[in-house]
């Protein structure tokens, strides 16, 4: 469970501050996939840096399984898979190689983490791609590379930040399959960042929209809909997210 509880972070001069998160709230519980929607700027990443222990806010918190991430940073990440927009992999290490490297920062045997590995290249249909060097993988050949990695030592919380990114149908496609099944198959509570509603539509069990740092609205999709006044979601979006401007 991921709790984010009046989080705020500011950047730049105090006489002239930039607010990327002005007091962001919300909740995604265990079991369930929470899409975390806003349009560029609107303090998602920054958020999520915060519950990821990587920067600390000027006030709130963010708590991983009743721990709190800014206290106890190292805590918080062990129980966190966190898939960056980034990816950032070492492109002249093997798949393999790159995921067994970050199962050892996390404590993980050799030979523990080499049939984790496996496991996973299972799992994520990634097979053909572990012995082979990460420079010039595909996106969603990346995907998968770092979303073995987010999973290597099996996170309870797994957050994605705009996954999908550069992604083509087929690669999005399954990895909307291989997250339905941790979380129908392994209850792991998944934060899925975007700003993409058909993704949310699709996937999404639950929905937080952000805007200018702040969260203006939480529910199902039906529910935020509701909220809006409108049955197209992609116009209640607009509406929560903008104040109804197209």
């Amino acid at each position: 469970m991921i709790e984010v509880h009046d989080v705020a972070l500011a950047f730049g001069p105090a006489r002239a501050p930039v607010h990327a998160v002005d007091g962001a709230s919300w909740t995604a519980t265990d079991g369930r996939i929470t899409g975390l929607l806003g349009p560029n700027g609107a303090g998602k990443t920054t958020t999520l840096r915060v519950v990821a222990g990587l920067i600390v806010p000027d006030q709130g918190q963010a708590v991983v399984d009743g721990g709190d991430a800014v206290a106890q940073p190292q805590a918080a990440r062990a129980r966190l898979g966190v898939l960056s927009d980034a990816r950032g992999l070492y492109p002249r290490l093997t798949a393999r190689e790159n995921v067994v490297y970050f199962a050892r920062l996390q404590g993980m045997a050799a030979d523990a983490a080499h049939r984790r590995v496996d496991a996973l290249a299972d799992v994520l249909e990634m097979r053909a791609l572990l012995d082979r060097r990460t420079e010039g993988f595909s996106q969603g050949e990346r995907m998968k590379t770092a979303l073995a990695r987010a999973l290597v030592h099996d996170p309870p919380n797994l957050v994605l930040d705009e996954p999908t990114n550069g992604l083509d149908v087929p690669a999005t496609r399954a990895l909307r399959e291989v997250l339905r099944r941790l979380r129908d198959e392994h209850g792991k509570c998944i934060v899925f960042s975007t700003h993409v509603m058909s993704e949310v539509e699709r996937l999404c069990d639950h929905v937080v929209v952000m805007a200018r740092g702040r969260t203006v609205a939480e529910g199902t999709v039906a529910q935020l809909c509701a909220h809006a006044g409108t049955r197209d979601f992609e116009d209640g979006f607009v509406a929560l997210a903008f104040g109804g401007r197209s």
